[in-house]
């Protein structure tokens, strides 16, 4: 599908620990300081070095949401992402490549996968053409594809003598000339990636030199090539002043817990979980409003199980607490989060999903853990689940999951996956100065005879005034076993029966307080009975998808379920009452959110899209479904699936 002039799809390939990560940070902010709108995403290999990764970003005047699965430009300085990826180009596209890949055998690529590349071997030779990189190079130019050959080797080797060092270090900006190409390509002015270069590599003045050289020498090489030309395909706009921030899920919602007061993090690393603490790592000590410095403490721990209990004994002391998982590490946290549910703890955890089971795909994204999340741990007692959308929903959800658990003395959890822990958006920034930290209801107590308390008292809201650990006059008890008021163990049938009842009252106590927006969110038509319902990370592609048809004159609304648990059913029964068709989007195989709906509202789809390779939806793809719903061809049960690398 051939996109339009202002909208630019961009990719690029290369194996892990080449450096196109920043490369195409630098890209981004780049384009972000020219006041565009950028939407990144990343995808790579679970080993550290070697295997293939990706990146896209999808640079646009207008908002963007997600991101492409065919390129407008595609950047590639090895033969495997060249073949990887030139099949998904779009019509009219350009792709540079590395002038030593012209044609090189398909067979010779190890890391391609057998399924994959017999498909690309089948293909060429139905066609009639050479099962190598120049047959593929020929079916791009019969889609009008435009190709540019780099020189990379040559422009390394010049560069290596020109800066006195040897091949194997100047080899080390191929990612730099790759990148800077497709820039010059798209007009974009040197000086910004240069200027960006000098911010990322300024302690070292002969990184930065190289890099600046490498720059340079790929504008002097677009130059040449395209001087016959009177214009380029697109043209970026000059800089602007505009405010932006272009970070990623686990950098927004690290900013939230800053925001929202964190004192204390636990984590055992864990992909895709760990970036968040290792960004908070790097942010001590955090520079306050009143010119003070603060430091929360983020302590990396043995595992997943002193993890939650740490972060559970923090938590009890008054600080504020969390832990960020993934599903695996998840898994050993649920015996200390019935602890917590029992003794009514405001834990905060983060809860990245990816694809499982068991070690599953560690770098790969998946919305798998909604049912688990709700349910886990045995017996039954109160926690709140909140799924965050997009990038900025994920600072906003961080600071408020912290009120949430204070205020209602009881779990957290705040469900995200990979897929917005490795997007990257361009935001406004972040206002949250009328956002108000709630502590929630404290005991205090001055008189010293009044020992114990009752920690645990029967109230109407479920919720008891809550003394700190060490507070003076505040004795009380803490375990694992059921317990009378003031936390003593008991075995009671009536006492248990009324802290049961006690603890569940939270629940309803919850949605009675919650306004609407932050239960659920309905975007487009709000009176369209056309209805498209989804949950996390999904919410982009959706959106996206939900502009495209409207442009159409389709008349559709989209439904955004923010709170899983306790669930909002009142909300939504009476939203899908003429909800004609339903549609439920979701990323996992069994569709955990329609079958919350059956649960709760007594309706599930009519129509269920769901994806489950590990990649993420795409505005595209979820278009093309809706579209064919609407015309009458749409399935009951749809996979949107990743055909192409």
């Amino acid at each position: 599908m051939q996109r339009q002039c202002y909208e630019i799809a961009w990719r690029i390939g290369g194996p892990q620990g080449s450096g196109i990560d920043l490369l195409t940070n630098i890209f981004g902010r780049a384009c972000a300081s020219c006041g565009l709108n950028v939407f990144g995403h990343r995808e790579y290999h679970s080993n550290i070095i070697g295997r293939h990764s990706y990146f896209d970003l999808c640079i646009s005047p207008e908002p963007i949401t997600s991101h492409r699965e065919s390129p407008d430009v595609l950047v590639t300085f090895d033969a495997e992402s060249l073949c990887r990826h030139l099949v998904t180009v779009a019509d009219g596209g350009r792709v540079l490549f590395a002038a030593d890949d012209a044609e090189v055998p398909l067979d010779s690529l190890p890391f391609l996968d057998a399924r994959f590349k017999g498909a690309l071997n089948n293909t060429l030779s139905e066609a009639g053409l050479p099962r190598n990189t120049a047959g593929l190079l020929e079916q791009a130019r019969h889609r009008s594809v435009q190709l540019l050959a780099i020189p990379y080797l040559e422009m390394l080797t010049a560069m290596a003598d020109e800066c006195d060092l040897s091949r194997h270090q100047a080899a080390r900006a191929i990612n730099t000339l790759a990148v800077a190409a497709s820039a010059a390509l798209l007009g974009l002015d040197d000086g910004l990636l240069i200027a960006l270069l000098k911010r990322a590599f300024g302690k070292d003045q002969a990184i930065f030199s190289l890099n600046a050289r490498a720059v340079t020498k790929a504008y002097e090489f677009v130059d040449e090539q395209h001087s016959a030309s009177a214009s380029r395909p697109w043209q970026l706009n000059q800089p602007t002043d505009r405010e932006t921030l272009f970070l990623n899920g686990s950098q927004s919602v690290a900013l939230g817990k800053l925001a929202a007061g964190l004192a204390f993090q636990t984590y055992y690393p864990i992909s895709p979980a760990s970036d968040e603490s290792v960004f908070l790592e790097a942010q001590n000590p955090v520079p306050l409003r009143n010119g003070d410095h603060a430091a929360p403490v983020i302590l990396q721990v043995e595992d997943e199980l002193a993890a939650a209990t740490m972060a559970c004994g923090a938590a009890l002391t008054g600080a504020r607490s969390a832990t960020s998982t993934s599903g695996p590490g998840f898994c050993l946290m649920t015996e200390s989060l019935g602890w917590a549910g029992m003794n009514e703890v405001p834990l905060v955890v983060s809860l990245y999903q990816r694809g499982g089971p068991s070690t599953g795909m560690p770098t790969r994204t998946e919305q798998g853990d909604l049912q688990f999340a709700i349910h886990a741990g045995h017996g039954e007692f109160p926690r709140l689940v909140l799924a965050s959308g997009d990038i900025e929903d994920c600072f906003y959800d961080a600071m408020q999951a912290f009120n949430y658990a204070d205020r209602y003395q009881l779990p957290v959890i705040h469900l995200l996956d990979k897929t917005l822990a490795s997007s990257s958006q361009t935001l406004r920034r972040f206002r949250y100065e009328d956002k108000k930290i709630d502590r929630g209801e404290r005991l205090f107590n001055d008189d010293p005879n009044a020992i114990p308390v009752d920690r645990f008292a029967l109230t109407s809201s479920g919720i008891s005034p809550r003394p700190l650990l060490g507070q003076d006059n505040a004795q009380h008890w803490l375990s694992g076993a059921e317990h009378d008021a003031r936390g003593q163990v008991s075995e009671d049938p009536v006492m248990r029966e009324q802290m049961m009842e006690k603890r569940t009252r939270k629940l309803q106590q919850i949605l009675r307080d919650l306004p609407l927006e932050e239960k659920l969110r309905i975007y487009g038509d709000e009176t369209a009975r056309f209805t498209v319902v989804t949950w996390g990370s999904t919410k982009g592609a959706v959106w996206d998808a939900i502009k495209r048809i409207t442009q159409s004159n389709v008349e559709v609304r989209a439904i955004q379920v923010r709170l899983l648990s306790p669930f909002p059913a009142g909300e939504l029964a009476q939203l899908l009452t003429d909800a004609a068709p339903l549609v439920v989007v979701e990323c996992n195989y069994s569709g955990q959110l329609n079958a919350l709906l059956c649960e709760h509202i007594g309706r599930g789809a009519d129509h269920l899209l769901v994806k489950y390779s590990g990649r993420p939806m795409s505005g595209d793809a979820v278009f093309a479904a809706l579209q064919k719903i609407h015309d009458g061809d749409g399935l009951p049960h749809s996979v949107l699936r990743n055909s192409n690398e």
